[in-house]
């Protein structure tokens, strides 16, 4: 029998590991201060509150459309770990 937790778990670690880096990436544009560190804390602040609004509306769509558990858990994985590689792809390149 499938377990949908167990795979929920490891795409957690996954998205854990994966924002490490991004932390990583970001004190590095803080540190380097000037108007590139204070452009990135704003952009880190406001990120933070819109992901949380949309991770919010999709709790609430999937709890009304019946689903429960282990839907919602992999919804919000999803929406973060969306957000955390395109801030990867463009802390990396710049």
């Amino acid at each position: 029998m499938f377990n949908p937790w167990f795979a929920i778990t490891c795409d957690a670690m996954r998205l854990g590991v994966e924002a490490q880096g991004v932390v990583a990436l970001r004190l590095a544009r803080l540190a380097k201060g000037g108007s590139s560190g204070w452009a990135e804390a704003r952009r880190m602040t406001t990120e933070k509150i819109d992901a949380l609004a949309t991770l919010q509306f999709a709790a609430a769509m999937t709890v009304l459309s019946g689903r429960q558990g282990a839907s919602i858990a992999r919804e919000a994985i999803g929406i973060y770990g969306k957000r955390v590689r395109a801030n990867r792809r463009r802390l990396s390149r710049q």
